[in-house]
């Protein structure tokens, strides 16, 4: 391992990875910024050190016969990366994972509270079925139990008993949290849209290819919600009749909250400080406030929730959720403009999020 002693890095770093600017010049012999998208082999070839987004594919193709020994993505994903080469050719590569899980299920509770509000749904007594309980699914589980939804999970590294056929069928919520593999791409196909009930709302928020975009169109007007924030083909190939036919759409920014990208950015430092020696690097975390506060009307959905307490909880959560999260102006906007799909990621407003257990109460009648 190099040491700060003995050597200094030189880096190339995404310009989108926030708060990093000036963090790594004073252990570094060069320090280069690049739109994600841009990385080449001819800049990347006599660097020590990669930090990435999901734009840079690090694979042969950038890194073959280059000096480059360490990669970090500042994501939870690490379908940009191909690990197998990595590892063959010793190149050491980390991620973020759970950086951005929060914010994602501040994504999917407000979208879910925002079509409900819209619609005037009654979800009391429903089931959310999670596919993909790991960090950020595991999440929008424990908020929805929290609501007093049932909750399935389908996630079999974990041990998850509900089969996928059966959550389906049972689900009347289905949100999507699975990363890319060869075995997710065209999981949630013809057949298995066949399966879901007339009315469920159908979320995902993963990658846009564990999805048929053809069966989605196929069924979506059985469907009581649709809301995507992932595309097959992003950013340039965005399927524009799906645009049309979902109550929410947005360009890939589910986790873009202030606090995930904080997580994210510190989770690249202290990798890369961990790699190269840097005894002052190890603990860093960019100067962030405190989160904001938001009652949580807990039990919310149960089944004993009388009426007029039912629709005036989801109206004044909703309003509480879009306050911190305007959700609407980003879906019109993109509705309308998915050629500017990269420039709206790249100058989007992070958001504040809220933790899920620490900020939990009932709504008081006023």
């Amino acid at each position: 391992m190099m040491t700060e002693a003995n050597h200094k890095p030189k880096v190339i770093i995404d310009k989108n990875i926030p708060f990093i600017q000036g963090v790594l010049e004073p252990y570094c012999s060069s320090v280069e910024y690049f739109p994600g998208g841009t990385i080449d082999r001819e800049s990347a070839y006599d660097k020590d050190a990669l930090l990435v987004r999901t734009r840079t594919k690090c694979n042969a193709t950038l890194l073959e016969g280059s000096s480059v020994s360490f990669v970090a993505s500042a994501t939870i994903g690490t379908d940009h990366l191909d690990l197998d080469f990595l590892s063959k050719n010793h190149i050491k590569y980390s991620n973020a994972p759970g950086c951005n899980a929060c914010g994602v299920m501040q994504y999917v509770i407000t979208s879910l509270f925002y079509i409900l509000s819209q619609k005037k749904l009654d979800f009391r007594g429903a089931t959310l079925g999670v596919i993909g309980a790991g960090n950020t699914g595991e999440r929008v589980a424990r908020m929805a139990e929290l609501l007093g939804l049932n909750v399935l999970r389908n996630d079999p590294p974990k041990g998850e008993k509900t089969d996928l056929e059966t959550l389906l069928k049972e689900s009347d919520i289905i949100s999507c949290h699975l990363p890319l593999t060869s075995d997710t791409i065209n999981l949630i196909d013809e057949s298995k849209f066949s399966l879901i009930k007339d009315g469920a709302i159908f979320v995902n928020a993963s990658r846009g290819e564990v999805v048929d975009e053809q069966a989605l169109l196929k069924h979506s007007h059985r469907l009581g919600g649709l809301v995507l924030d992932v595309w097959r083909n992003e950013p340039d190939g965005i399927n524009r009749e799906l645009l049309s036919k979902a109550d929410i759409v947005t360009p890939h920014i589910a986790g873009y909250s202030y606090e995930g990208k904080i997580n994210g950015t510190a989770a690249v430092v202290q990798k890369f400080a961990e790699h190269f020696g840097i005894e002052s690097l190890k603990d860093f975390v960019p100067l962030h406030s405190a989160t904001p506060k938001i009652v949580i009307p807990n039990g919310v959905f149960k089944e004993e929730t009388i009426e007029v307490d039912y629709y005036q909880k989801v109206s004044e959560f909703a309003d509480s959720l879009l306050d911190i999260f305007p959700l609407e102006q980003t879906s019109q906007f993109f509705r309308v403009n998915p050629e500017k799909f990269e420039q709206i990621r790249n100058e989007y407003d992070y958001r504040r999020e809220f933790s899920v257990p620490v900020y939990i109460s009932k709504l008081t009648n006023k």
